[in-house]
């Protein structure tokens, strides 16, 4: 992990690419509990039998899960200290170029585009790239923003 001691810190770690994190087997179960979360039990993702027969011989991760799963993937990469809190304050540009089948294992690596002042403190640009484990592409590729205020 690397861990930056303040904002300072981390502002002169800018356009670095900062880490990755472990490895995360992505089950079956943790797909079905995203559908009930959210509603979205199309068949690529539920139907173990139908998605067998489909397009990508299994079911296939939520592309919306995999984008969650961001704070989980990245909590080993990095670390500010010196702060109260970081508050997220959106997304930039989000694809999914690759489907991600049932027991991939997926990491993330996460790189400081842009931290900028903002009366609460700075303003952080991340991006971040979901890979998959023996994959062309990447699963995900995002940029967060996020507010960390000391």
């Amino acid at each position: 992990m690397r861990v930056f001691a303040n904002l300072d810190e981390f502002a002169a770690a800018k356009g670095e690419q900062l880490g990755h994190g472990t490895w995360h087997t992505v089950t079956q179960e943790q797909i079905n509990q995203f559908a009930d979360a959210t509603g979205d039990h199309q068949w690529i993702h539920v139907d173990t039998e139908k998605a067998a027969a489909g397009p990508f011989g299994a079911t296939i991760v939520h592309g919306y899960l995999t984008l969650s799963l961001i704070p989980f993937l990245g909590k080993e990469i990095y670390r500010v200290d010196g702060i109260t809190m970081g508050i997220n304050y959106g997304l930039g540009k989000v694809r999914f170029p690759s489907v991600v089948p049932v027991g991939s294992r997926i990491r993330a690596g996460a790189e400081l585009v842009d931290l900028t002042d903002r009366a609460q403190g700075k303003q952080a640009t991340l991006r971040w790239t979901v890979e998959i484990e023996g994959g062309d592409k990447p699963a995900c590729v995002a940029e967060t923003i996020v507010v960390y205020v000391p």
